[in-house]
């Protein structure tokens, strides 16, 4: 089993969503965060005065899947977020030793 981490422009969530949708995964959590990479923040202008803003809103997506469908996730996650623009964000892809439904003591890709 696989975690994929993604953080993506908070415009393109419902893409996103979409695509996994469309591909049978229903099961995410999704988060607002804030950061930056190589954009390092803006400026913006507020009352006339000129602010930096150093963290960008951006959104969280995580989900937990079967080890043989890692390529396919990423790249339907990456195609459906790009913009080609700076900021896009990355995709973060982890081992998960195990999982268990709380519900029923499911463990492993059952508990998926």
């Amino acid at each position: 089993m696989k975690k994929i981490e993604c953080i993506i422009k908070p415009f393109k969530l419902e893409d996103v969503k979409e695509a996994l949708a469309d591909m049978g995964i229903s099961g995410m959590t999704v988060s607002e965060v804030r950061g930056f990479g190589r954009q390092k923040g803006h400026t913006e202008l507020y009352r006339g005065a000129e602010y930096q803003i150093d963290f960008i809103p951006k959104i969280k997506v995580e989900l937990v899947i079967a080890a043989e469908r890692v390529n396919e996730v990423v790249n339907i996650v990456r195609n459906a977020a790009q913009t080609g623009t700076i900021g896009d964000g990355k995709i973060f892809v982890y081992d998960i030793e195990q999982t268990v439904r709380i519900r029923t003591g499911e463990t492993g890709p059952e508990a998926l």
